[in-house]
């Protein structure tokens, strides 16, 4: 799909690119009715890169009227199945064609690895898209078992007016998970990035018209999550809201469906993930090489990241001494250096964040074992992947979400203990198991409380497979997978009578 360009070809290419940096309503890019504008800094050099424009509600209102007249006139939502699969498949080709100018537009606003994007995110987005295209034709509806002078069709039709609220550590990734089934369904899209990653949705909005989308089907308005968020769910007209992103403002969009017009919400929140560990795995480099990718992926910013290790006391010393020499495997430093396997953090007030949490940590007694220093790279916001040792159930850093590269490491004595710790959370998003008894993995699986666990390995599935949390972490349904498209649709009944029995006329 794509080879990997030089640091100095990615960096003439971050120089040289045209930047997108206004709304994109009804098929065209637009400066916020008001003129406002806020800035987007690269996070590894501290320096402004451009100007967003700063939408606020009478934005929100255009693009919803957009959407709505897009939705009625029936151009998407009425096209045929085929039709709507020919055009996103079209835009996943436009997409691999610029798959080095995104990329670049991704690292540049979030600090990510350029490695991570080429490699990872990017082919995932694109196979996600195609996936979902492809299933557009393919999904029938049903009809009941009824009786013999019944005909009754169970069918699906898309929702309408769907917003799409975007976290900041997977942009694109997301984006991609948000509008295949959205899309695929026949809704009109609004899309609103998180306010420190703006220009990759802007640019592939641009090529889904370029692919044929009609105007008003797939919008982007920018702007602060306060105002343009609460004008999102408050919306008398929009019918679904799709959010990912933390708990606290998941607690919002509800609150805002509630007062508006009870809009169908679908969150998938924040995570404080347990990786558990018995004393039976096997292969100790292969279970490190795991830890260390579900702890210190994307610098520890994924709602799935394994932040508790939970691991057996008779293995546990040896297992945090393999996953420290895998660290070496990590360099961490410009983002831009497809070399580099760390970048860095989104924002300075989530470096803050980070920090702020390694020093309770260590506060409270937790063991540092390495890392927990900011990396001094120019003016970025880098922090050294962190482990602690020695860490108890209680403490903050084993609580509370920490959305950094920062590994909290506790010892248990049995399968049983290991369970409890791991649901002993307010989150129940995603759980990794490693063990050579199957029977055993697959007992602890079902008792784990999380939408997605793993045994033997880390990962959150594929396109195929539903993804989620229990408790805190999700609510109303899922991302990816066929489930996807059903949250994307209103489900219908269709009752016809053609029993032979006629209906007597009265008599005058």
């Amino acid at each position: 799909m794509s080879s990997l360009l030089t640091r100095d070809e990615y960096q003439h290419l971050a120089e040289s690119l045209p930047l997108p940096t206004n709304a994109v309503i009804d098929g065209k890019a637009r400066a916020a009715q008001s003129g406002d504008t806020f800035e987007t800094i690269n996070p590894a050099t501290g320096q402004v890169i451009a100007r967003i424009a700063s939408c606020g509600e009478a934005d929100v209102d255009l693009a919803v009227e957009k959407g709505r007249l897009a939705f009625e006139s029936g151009a998407w939502s009425r096209a045929h199945p085929s039709e709507r699969k020919r055009v996103l498949r079209r835009l996943v080709k436009l997409m691999k064609r610029n798959i080095h100018e995104l990329a670049v537009l991704e690292t540049l606003e979030s600090g990510k690895p350029i490695y991570d994007v080429e490699t990872i995110d990017i082919p995932e987005a694109l196979h996600c898209l195609e996936w979902h295209a492809e299933a557009t034709d393919k999904l029938y509806g049903q009809t009941s078992p009824s009786g013999d002078d019944v005909v009754s069709m169970i069918v699906r039709q898309p929702l309408g007016v769907v917003a799409c609220v975007l976290p900041w550590n997977f942009p694109i990734l997301m984006l991609a998970w948000k509008i295949g089934p959205a899309l695929a369904t026949g809704n009109s899209v609004i899309v609103k990035p998180a306010g420190q990653t703006n220009m990759s949705t802007l640019r592939i909005a641009e090529l889904a018209h370029e692919a044929g989308l009609p105007p008003g089907v797939l919008q982007v308005v920018t702007g602060p999550g306060g105002v343009i968020g609460k004008a999102l769910g408050m919306h008398a007209d929009i019918d679904m809201v799709a959010f990912t992103g933390s708990t606290d403002v998941g607690r919002k969009f509800l609150e805002y469906s509630a007062r508006s017009n009870l809009k169908r919400v679908v969150l998938e929140c924040g995570g404080k993930n347990p990786c558990i560990v018995l004393d039976d795995a096997e292969n100790l480099d292969v279970v490190a090489q795991h830890v260390t990718q579900a702890v210190f992926w994307n610098m520890g910013e994924n709602c799935s990241s394994s932040s508790r290790l939970i691991v057996h006391e008779k293995i546990k010393d040896s297992l945090v001494e393999v996953v420290l020499h895998k660290l070496r495997e990590w360099p961490l430093g410009e983002p831009l250096d497809p070399g580099n396997r760390l970048g860095a953090i989104v924002s300075k007030e989530q470096f803050d964040r980070i920090m702020g949490y390694i020093k309770v940590g260590r506060d409270e007694g937790a063991r540092l074992v390495t890392g927990g220093k900011a990396y001094k790279h120019g003016k970025g916001y880098f922090i050294e992947p962190t482990i602690f040792d020695d860490v108890t159930p209680d403490m903050t850093i084993a609580r509370e979400e920490i959305f950094g590269p920062v590994l909290s490491v506790i010892k248990v004595t049995n399968a049983d203990e290991a369970v409890r710790i791991a649901n002993d959370t307010e989150y129940g998003l995603a759980a990794s198991i490693f063990t050579a008894n199957l029977g055993k993995a697959h007992r602890i699986a079902r008792d784990i409380r999380a939408g997605t666990v793993t045994i033997n390995c880390y990962g959150e599935g594929d396109t195929t497979t539903p993804f989620g949390g229990f408790k805190l972490s999700g609510f109303g349904g899922r991302d990816k997978s066929l489930h996807a498209h059903d949250q994307y649709t209103e489900l219908k009944t269709i009752w016809a009578d053609i029993s032979d029995q006629k209906v007597s006329r009265a008599v005058d």
